[in-house]
């Protein structure tokens, strides 16, 4: 009789600890928010006193909302607790060229947003939008989503139930007290042990597993199956069971970014609806708008300009908006190892967050990449050791796909840009390059992006981001088609016709981020 998996140590807190012990215990013992007599799982977390939250992952996608629902965390609780505002995808700014232009010349600026284009899945409407492209942006003829976060609109009613929505969205937040919320969630509904200690050493059994790790205060805890959320250090997956890291630097070049922490000038300062990236000479600089401040930070390489030079371009970014106290700012720098490990899961040790891997903060992809590995283990949990590896080679195969597709999408955004320093041409420059991804642009010059070009189940990125991107940097990238059939036009035609009366209903009737969240806090709502 196999001894069943109950006892799961997950080491480190943070995000990517916090959601894995959320999804876990409301997954396996709890039942619409109330913990079971007999909980299923004895789970332990494992935090250092003296480790504090990085503190810079601010931005998340829509899945998030379905992650806050599934641990029981009441969305208005959420917002206001963590200093959270409502996100609708990624405005990119100048990485286009170096100059502005018009926006249907050479865009100075597009938007990914978090909404399929009009029509999607059922039917592809960029084919004829093509002969379109010099009289409207794709995003703006595709989705009314571009419209509403330029104005800094809500995505959604006070009305609206939550986690509902009118437009597709997810969060910006303050990564220290998103941590601190879930924490005592966790503790406090959901049952999950939780221990401030210093891990100083980890024990393996005879066949490789791990067995214990010994804390300096409470000395060896046990378990079945331990969850890596050390963060870089990758304690238990890199330090001890020595899985391999996959740098990926020759590719992807960040490897470094300084954050700081903007206040507004005045408290009814308009809310960002989405993030803004903004490309510079080596890098690019993120700009997230909370309620009562903006989380900015310079993303860069140092093998293209030093500290000091990173530091000069972050105050030139911010001295349009906060004047001379640009010059004052004292950001923290944080460095990058981008790459992976070469699997997520191997014996009983699951890696999640940046222990598994982190490339670089373009597309916020790091918290999602956190919800769907948590996921699969709370989903696909082993019912013993003897099933645990077949579990682990399939999560293992999705997670190697998941951070090739990855890459692959953080690459497109530097290939099509135009931008002359050496930072964007070594980006462009074919040895960087996959051959998978020079493949699919020449075919993008005849084809537009669909999904028979992602060759995988249930991608991060759907065909559509593929078409924001592309069609946002290089509206004129792919040929027009030869022929399209009179009545599929005509049905483009009122998709488009509909997405410009809604547009325009939807500007007059949604409130401003700001708005909404200030009518939110005015209700109450349970505490923990």
């Amino acid at each position: 009789m196999q001894k069943p998996i109950s006892k799961i140590v997950i080491v480190g807190g943070g995000a990517a600890g916090w959601i894995t012990a959320g999804l876990l215990a409301a997954h396996h013992n709890a039942d619409k928010g109330q913990l079971a007599p007999s909980p299923k799982l004895d789970i332990t977390l494992i935090e250092s006193p003296d480790v504090a939250t990085i503190g810079v992952g601010e931005g998340t996608w829509p899945s998030m909302r379905s992650t806050l629902e599934k641990i029981g965390i009441n969305e208005t609780q959420f917002l206001l607790h963590c200093d959270a505002s409502f996100k609708q995808g990624s405005k990119f700014i100048n990485w286009c060229t170096e100059t502005t232009h018009t926006p249907l010349q050479s865009p100075a600026s597009y938007l990914h947003p978090f909404s399929l284009p009009a029509g999607q899945p059922q039917f592809d409407i960029s084919n004829y939008w093509l002969p379109h492209h010099e009289q409207v942006a794709f995003a703006a003829a595709v989705s009314n989503q571009e419209a509403i976060a330029k104005a800094s609109l809500a995505p959604k009613l006070g009305s609206t139930k939550q986690f509902g929505f009118i437009n597709n969205y997810g969060y910006h937040l303050d990564a220290g007290k998103f941590s601190e919320l879930l924490r005592e969630h966790c503790t406090g509904k959901l049952g999950v042990n939780h221990i401030r200690d210093h891990v100083d050493d980890i024990h393996l059994a005879e066949l490789g597993d791990i067995e214990s790790v010994k804390c300096r205060g409470k000395g060896l805890i046990n378990g079945d199956l331990f969850i890596d959320c050390s963060g870089v250090k990758s304690l238990l997956l890199g330090g001890v069971l020595n899985v391999p890291f996959i740098c990926q630097k020759q590719v992807l070049f960040n490897d470094c970014a300084l954050a700081v922490q903007v206040p507004y000038d005045n408290d009814d300062t308009p809310i960002a609806s989405n993030t803004h990236s903004t490309a510079l000479d080596n890098g690019w600089v993120w700009d997230i708008g909370l309620p009562t401040r903006r989380g900015v930070g310079h993303v860069y390489s140092s093998d293209h300009q030093s500290d000091d030079q990173a530091l000069e371009q972050l105050i030139t970014y911010l001295t349009p908006s906060i004047g001379d106290k640009a010059s004052d700012i004292n950001p923290r720098k944080l460095s990058i190892a981008p790459g992976y490990r070469a699997s997520c899961w191997h014996k009983n040790c699951v890696a999640i967050g940046m222990a598994s891997g982190f490339i670089e903060p373009l597309e916020a992809s790091a918290l999602a990449l956190v919800e769907w590995l948590a996921s699969q283990v709370a989903e696909q949990l082993p019912a013993n050791r003897q099933v645990m590896d077949t579990i682990s080679t399939r999560v293992n195969k999705q997670f190697e796909q998941h951070w090739q597709q990855i890459i692959e999408f953080l690459k497109l955004h530097y290939v099509l840009s135009e931008r002359q320093s050496d930072y964007w041409q070594d980006h462009r420059h074919e040895t960087s390059s996959s051959d998978e991804l020079r493949h699919k642009l020449a075919l993008w010059r005849h084809h537009v992006p669909s999904v028979a070009d992602i060759n995988h189940r249930n991608p991060l990125f759907p065909a559509a981001s593929y078409q924001y991107v592309l069609y946002g940097m290089r509206p004129n990238y792919t040929a027009m088609p030869a022929q399209l059939k009179p009545s599929l036009k005509r049905q483009a035609q009122q998709l488009f016709n509909e997405n410009q009366q809604r547009t325009m209903q939807l500007a007059k009737a949604l409130p401003s981020n700001r708005d909404l969240l200030q009518q939110l806090a005015s209700h109450p709502f349970p505490l923990i």
